[in-house]
């Protein structure tokens, strides 16, 4: 497995700073699981804020204390969600939200072969889901509201930007208008992590957006 696209060192530090909301920590944390890349530096970056705290002459009064474990806490299901299990789709981070490997995901149709699973993250203002998108088909054309990153977990899919295959986290934002196209031959799964709601460009995919949390 050839990882081309990677994560950004901005990405990265607001990860080791736990800045991120769970949706977006699940989805680094699987990719991490995937690219030795990303994680030698995601582990550099641990470092580096280790040492500026064992560093710091600054005292740690309650209330930032308090706020720093609820941090710890939210991170809590991402960081033990990754057992020594295999799977030869999901990575591990993902088990323990799916209950199992590939076979007990709970897909719901959303038209065109188009399937998704959306996991309890409880976040708000963000979402992680899992697509399923048959050899071929395309998800329809649409901009973000906000943040948003997508690992390729099987088959590879294309859009404006480049290709994707397996290992491969495409970060898109406000600015980014796309029409992901699954490559013909093999089925593209993909995590998701969104900020926010789409913005569908055709009006069909617009009417559907309220009942598939989109």
């Amino acid at each position: 497995m050839t990882i081309k696209h990677h994560l950004s060192d901005e990405l990265l530090m607001a990860y080791a700073a736990a800045d991120l909301p769970e949706a977006f920590n699940l989805v680094i944390a699987a990719h991490l699981s995937l690219c030795d890349e990303c994680r030698a530096r995601s582990m550099a970056f641990d470092a580096l804020g280790g040492a500026v705290i064992e560093d710091s002459t600054c005292e740690m009064d309650e209330g930032s204390l308090a706020a720093c474990l609820a941090r710890i806490d939210g991170l809590a299901q991402v960081e033990t969600a990754a057992p020594r299990r295999a799977d030869a789709v999901l990575p591990a981070p993902l088990l323990d939200y799916v209950g199992g490997g590939l076979d007990r995901v709970k897909w719901r149709a959303v038209g065109m072969g188009v399937r998704q699973a959306i996991l309890p993250t409880g976040d708000k203002g963000a979402s992680a889901r899992l697509l399923y998108i048959p050899g071929g088909a395309a998800m329809p054309d649409h901009g973000h509201r906000g943040l948003e990153l997508t690992l390729v977990l099987q088959g590879a899919f294309r859009d404006e930007a480049d290709r994707f295959g397996r290992g491969d986290i495409e970060i898109a934002d406000a600015s980014v208008e796309h029409t992901p196209v699954a490559e013909a031959g093999m089925d593209c799964i993909c995590l998701a992590a969104t900020q926010g709601s789409l913005k569908f460009n055709a009006l069909l995919p617009r009417l559907a957006q309220p009942f598939f949390r989109i």
